[in-house]
């Protein structure tokens, strides 16, 4: 099995005409995915490589039964393409653009609070089931079907882990990409949470990063609820605080945001701690070793 997207995803495009939107498109459909529909307004009538584009997601769910979309729409405009897409009925929303501004995504998240609909990001690569569905900007080539979870705060990190996972033949049952914003849809324990239920997943590898609390909570959730092992890596031991590293979430304010301490907190929770990002693969291979 696989969590949140799989064979059966319906994948809508906003912003399939340009050229983030269509290069990616054509990525998804060439892995497998069924995307089967885009919407650019003032485009409506077109099609990219035989997916019809419509003027808004309204008529693209009516029409093409789109039950996930996936967001390239510029920064400006992709807090409204966000709420277009929640207001038409699509359950699952994954917003690749960067940049949204913080008080737009106040915005939206406030709304979806009212909501079961799910964002996954902004700013972030979306996420793969291996083998059935890609929705984002990730390579397919690097991921192989199997049994463990892979949820990460870092893109890099996330391809980093899944690339040695690979090497040593352990496939993955679904890989998250949350995001680096300071305000995101989907966090660690959402995701955990699901993980959990999925019969399939074997196990979990959590990539944190500093700034937030999210790591923290996290820690929490796996004391109290997970039974499946989770492998954590945390990047970020030497940042300094008050400065800003990469993400606009990787900040430290405050002890909380600190490696050392999500670090603590993961481990004293039962979570396997990888020293180093070269020893994700490794350790996740002793883990597992050690179940069988």
């Amino acid at each position: 099995m696989s969590i949140l997207v799989d064979k059966e995803t319906r994948l809508l495009v906003q912003g399939i005409t340009g050229g983030e939107g269509s290069f990616h498109a054509r990525g998804c459909i060439k892995y497998g995915t069924k995307v089967v529909a885009g919407v650019t307004p003032s485009k409506g009538g077109t099609d990219l490589d035989g997916v019809p584009v419509f003027n808004t997601v309204y008529r693209a769910v009516a029409e093409t039964g789109a039950n996930t979309s996936i967001v390239f729409v510029p920064a400006p405009f992709a807090g409204d393409a966000i709420l277009e897409a929640a207001e038409a009925g699509i359950s699952l929303i994954v917003c690749i653009t960067e940049g949204i501004p913080t008080l737009d995504m106040v915005m939206v998240s406030r709304h979806l609070k009212q909501s079961e609909i799910r964002l996954i990001g902004p700013n972030c690569p979306g996420l793969i089931s291996p083998g059935k569905c890609k929705v984002g900007i990730m390579s397919g080539d690097i991921f192989l079907e199997g049994n463990v979870g892979v949820v990460s705060r870092s893109g890099t990190l996330t391809y980093e882990a899944v690339s040695q996972l690979t090497e040593l033949g352990i496939g993955q049952s679904t890989c998250v990409g949350l995001g680096g914003d300071p305000i995101i849809g989907t966090g660690f324990v959402d995701v955990l949470r699901l993980f959990e239920k999925d019969p399939e997943t074997e196990a979990v590898v959590l990539i944190g990063e500093i700034g937030g609390d999210q790591e923290q909570r996290a820690a929490e959730f796996i004391k109290d609820k997970m039974s499946k092992p989770v492998i954590a890596f945390v990047a970020g031991s030497s940042a300094p605080p008050g400065r800003r590293m990469g993400h606009a979430g990787a900040i430290i304010m405050g002890s909380s945001g600190r490696a050392q301490e999500k670090i603590a907190a993961l481990r004293k929770a039962g979570a396997i701690i990888a020293a180093s990002p070269a020893e994700i693969g490794s350790t996740t291979r002793k883990v597992l070793a050690s179940r069988s």
